[in-house]
């Protein structure tokens, strides 16, 4: 038996409190990891067109803003 299946069948055994209190750690978890990578990310320069190409728009008076204002 895998790890993951002994922890989907530790998961099954768990009361209804037990299992919302796991579901909030793993939102927050997964949370804190995609924060992590987008820091990673941002760091290392990989939106840095992005940045580039909005700062263009935003100089070529083109930059719409989000959400569409009424």
């Amino acid at each position: 038996m895998s790890r993951v299946e002994e922890i989907e069948q530790a998961i099954d055994g768990l009361s209804a409190e037990e299992f919302r209190s796991l579901a909030e750690w793993m939102r927050e978890r997964d949370q804190e990891l995609w924060d992590r990578q987008m820091d990673e990310d941002s760091a290392s320069g990989k939106f840095d067109a992005l940045f580039d190409e909005a700062e263009a728009k935003s100089r070529a008076g083109v930059l719409k803003a989000w959400p569409p204002r009424p």
